[in-house]
């Protein structure tokens, strides 16, 4: 064998061993599953599984070399254990991390990618987070805002957001105004430090959340494009990933069944389903605008830098840094208190911890300001 050879003959044998031991991981959960309709969407699950690794068998045999499924390593031995001695609860999110991995693995394959092995995996991963998040006595909410994503979360609540973009604005900004101030520039180059911190502030929140938006966008719109493609080419396995998410929700198998059939029969409403039961896609948002999202951080964020500029159009010297602190300490106790509308903790203790860790940053670049006219004698105010 050349190298080459070597090379794949040694990712197949990986790729099986990783599709035997889901397939008895599986057929383990099935066994222990009180529910019959869990039971069986283990079941299917683990068959599916069992196919890809005939799969991979076929191309081993077509390089000469015959593999039958191998023993199961100590991780597959473990995770059996603790879902037949525990239920399969307890080892459902460490089995869709497998699923996930295995997805990731396969999005490089050719071979993989050929048999669609990407997308059903994902497919996979989408109906075990759908379990954990349906089944009665399901995960803890910590575990599945973990799962969920805490960042998909934080980004749908706008109070949080709007604070968080002021907050931003406002403790930067404050600290770069006190740091001039502490070198003893003059009142003119506090206020145009201030205000080219404020815009640089908020032109890098904005763009970076357009990029970020934006991405995001086009990642789902290839996702939709290939879901579309996949809904086109292989019908049947669309439809039994849909009959397997909505057994996973609950629904009998007969009545998994008919909804699975009449949605994949009607491709517009086959394809909305599809993105957004096994993809958690909204097709008619794909994460938003970018504009908006990026207007909006830029906005934000303005709002809060601009607090501690603002003293700088109409006083100086010490009465400017005064009113300055005073009113960003006050902006600061009231995002705090804003934030408890989220958190439910006490408004006091909160706002009173936003003061404290927005004086201690501009006390510290107040500090750094006067070392540094100290050390190189900057021209002190008029």
């Amino acid at each position: 064998m050349n190298t080459q050879q070597d090379e794949r003959i040694r990712y197949y044998l990986a790729n099986l061993r990783a599709e035997c031991e889901s397939a008895a991981l599986y057929a383990a959960l099935a066994e222990r599953e009180q529910q019959p309709e869990l039971r069986e969407v283990f079941s299917r699950l683990g068959q599916m599984e069992q196919a890809h690794a005939q799969y991979w068998q076929a191309l081993l045999r077509a390089q000469g070399y015959t593999a039958d499924c191998p023993r199961l390593g100590w991780r597959a031995h473990v995770l059996i254990w603790l879902g037949q001695r525990f239920g399969p609860g307890i080892v459902l999110p460490t089995v869709m991390a497998r699923e996930v991995r295995d997805h990731q693995q396969y999005a490089t394959q050719p071979e993989a990618i050929a048999a669609r092995l990407p997308a059903l995996e994902h497919g996979h991963a989408r109906i075990l987070q759908l379990l954990m998040r349906d089944r009665p006595g399901g995960l803890p909410g910590s575990m599945l805002a973990t799962l969920e994503g805490r960042h998909r979360a934080i980004g749908g609540n706008a109070l949080r957001a709007a604070v968080l973009g002021a907050n931003d604005g406002l403790v930067s900004n404050v600290s770069l105004v006190m740091g001039v101030a502490g070198a003893d520039l003059s009142a003119k180059a506090i206020l145009l430090t201030g205000l080219a911190g404020l815009l640089a502030g908020s032109l890098s929140m904005a763009l970076g959340e357009w990029l970020s938006v934006q991405s995001a966008r086009e990642l789902y719109a290839a996702q939709v494009e290939r879901e579309r493609q996949e809904l086109e080419a292989f019908p049947a396995e669309e439809q039994l990933e849909l009959e397997l998410i909505y057994r996973a929700k609950g629904l009998p198998p007969d009545q998994a069944h008919a909804l699975a059939t009449q949605l994949v029969s009607e491709a517009g409403t086959a394809l909305d389903t599809l993105l957004r039961e096994e993809l958690a896609i909204d097709p008619e948002e794909l994460g938003g605008s970018a504009w908006e999202a990026a207007g909006t951080s830029f906005l934000l964020f303005s709002i809060g830098a601009i607090i501690p500029v603002f003293p700088y159009f109409f006083v100086s010297g010490t009465l400017a840094v005064s009113i300055s602190i005073g009113l960003s300490a006050l902006a600061l106790f009231l995002l705090g208190v804003a934030s408890t509308l989220l958190t439910g903790q006490s408004a006091w203790r909160t706002g009173l911890r936003q003061v404290l860790i927005g004086t201690a940053a501009a006390l510290l670049t107040f500090g750094a300001g006067r070392i540094v006219n100290m050390l190189f004698g900057l021209s002190p105010a008029p």
